[in-house]
């Protein structure tokens, strides 16, 4: 045998063992899809395969960070015990166990006596956050994916500078790698620092400070809290509806976002999760303490909104990797399989995981009433292409998909069960919100909220077409094996 053959067999026999050590190593604590695509990539592509799955193939955060997030837990399950929740009148029997699942794996109870505004409008949303900073009187908390000062977010940076100088405290946080994304970013950082708040970035990916993580897991939150007394959450992230890309102006694109106004003890519930995430950036634990203030007779001027709704029953449900599961995907089957009638979802970014589709599937194939919102136009290609390769088997189980139109960006993200239950909040139905991103959503049970939903959703079906089961199997053979290629990547988490 020769030098060159020896080296050949040497090479060929390190490639099965590292192949092997690989698949045992990657199958832990995985999904069987995720182990998979992951094995296959790192045998026939060695290097480049071990190399992206060492920079992004950990799903969680550091232990140091993943051990704050279990002590405020552990603090905020010792202030309330778990819940005692029980489910009035014409409230499903399910929920009960629901409330009880949500706040094992996110420490947060379920509440009653809050009151909400659904806000649709994009501006309206931040004329009404603009009324209520300017009526803070103790702190604001701000924590945004996406922060940007520009022309349509200046009078709201103008609102947290009116604030400091009263003497409010205003605490800022936004994600680290979306402000790289993302033009203007001294200027906001300045503008933030010379007014006096306290700006912190999120998940930072400074290895010279020791502040490393895998790169791709981001802080995904959108929220607002004034004084403990109301709060702000949903889709909407602090930039202009363009989101300040030259291509998406080009285009004639601009976001649809849906908020929720919220007042009553649930705003201390949604400070809680600032809290956490304030502490894990700056290693300073504030007050824990709810704030039981009841709702206020009117909405704030500019909320763009329907009727406030009085007396619901809510719960914040925090996810991502600093927990030990996917607490929103957990939540969102268990609704999907508990639904009786009605199954309305609004995900701009579509990509479930096997157990989601599954339930969707089973659902539709159940008789309920099920349908999907999302955009005709995409602002991401690799996402739209996977989002796509599920379309066909969602039709032939019998799932109305609605396109809403161009050059709209459908980024709302919320969903309704049945009569009187719904959820709300900044997590997408895909495997990045599962699984990678930090979320917040709030679990609401009143069916005048439900009914507020369904207007929305009464909107956008106004302003979608819904797609045809045989105009889209008759879609060219590129897109297809394009969409194919794209669910296979979207498996690499």
């Amino acid at each position: 045998m020769t030098t060159a053959e020896i080296i050949r067999l040497l090479a060929l026999c390190a490639h099965i063992i590292f192949g092997f050590v690989a698949a045992v190593v990657i199958s832990l604590r995985r999904k069987p899809a995720t182990a998979i695509a992951w094995i296959l990539t790192i045998v026939f592509i060695p290097i480049l395969g071990a190399v992206a799955f060492f920079l992004v193939g950990f799903g969680r955060l550091p232990k140091a960070r993943r051990d704050k997030q279990r002590a405020v837990s552990t603090r905020m399950l010792e202030r309330s015990g778990v819940s005692d929740h029980v489910a009035g009148p014409g409230v499903p029997d399910w929920l009960d166990t629901a409330v009880v699942l949500n706040q094992r794996l996110g420490a947060l109870p379920m509440v009653t006596g809050s009151s909400t505004i659904l806000i649709e409008d994009y501006q309206g949303s931040l004329d009404a956050m603009i009324a209520d900073i300017d009526a803070a009187q103790e702190f604001v908390h701000v924590e945004f994916y996406i922060l940007v000062r520009d022309q349509t977010t200046r009078p709201l940076f103008d609102a947290l500078a009116r604030a400091v100088e009263r003497g409010v405290a205003v605490r800022v946080l936004s994600d680290f790698v979306s402000g790289l994304m993302f033009p203007r970013r001294k200027e906001t950082i300045r503008a933030l620092r010379e007014m006096g708040a306290q700006w912190h970035p999120m998940l930072p990916l400074r290895p010279w400070r020791g502040q490393w993580q895998r790169p791709d897991l981001r802080n995904h939150r959108k929220l607002v809290v004034v004084d403990g007394r109301v709060g702000y959450t949903g889709s909407q992230n602090l930039i202009d509806e363009t989101y300040l890309k030259p291509k998406n102006v080009k285009r004639g694109l601009h976001w649809l976002e849906l908020m929720v106004r919220l007042e009553g003890p649930i705003v201390g519930e949604l400070d809680a999760v600032f809290v956490t995430d304030w502490y894990s950036e700056t290693e300073e634990l504030l007050s824990l303490e709810t704030h039981a203030s009841g709702a206020s007779e009117d909405a704030p001027s500019g909320s763009g909104s329907a009727e406030l709704v009085r007396s619901v029953d809510a719960q914040v449900i925090p996810s991502g990797p600093s927990f030990e599961n996917d607490n929103n995907l957990k939540l969102f089957i268990m609704l999907i399989h508990n639904a009786r009638k009605r199954i309305s979802i609004t995900s701009p970014y579509f990509v479930p995981d096997e157990s989601t589709m599954m339930a969707l599937v089973t659902a539709a194939s159940r008789g309920l009433d099920v349908e999907l919102f999302v955009s005709e136009i995409a602002d991401q290609l690799l996402v739209a292409h996977a989002q796509r390769s599920y379309y066909a088997e969602l039709l032939d189980a019998g799932v109305a998909i609605w396109l809403y139109r161009a050059p709209t960006v459908l980024h709302s993200k919320h969903f309704t069960i049945d009569d009187d239950i719904a959820v709300i909040g900044s997590s997408n139905m895909d495997i990045r919100s599962f699984s990678l991103n930090m979320e917040v959503s709030v679990l609401v049970s009143s069916r005048e909220f439900t009914d507020r939903m369904r207007i929305v959703e009464d909107h956008y079906r106004a302003q979608s077409f819904r797609l045809d089961a045989d105009e889209w199997a008759r879609r060219p053979l590129g897109g297809k094996v394009l969409d194919g290629l794209a669910r296979l990547t979207s498996a690499l988490q």
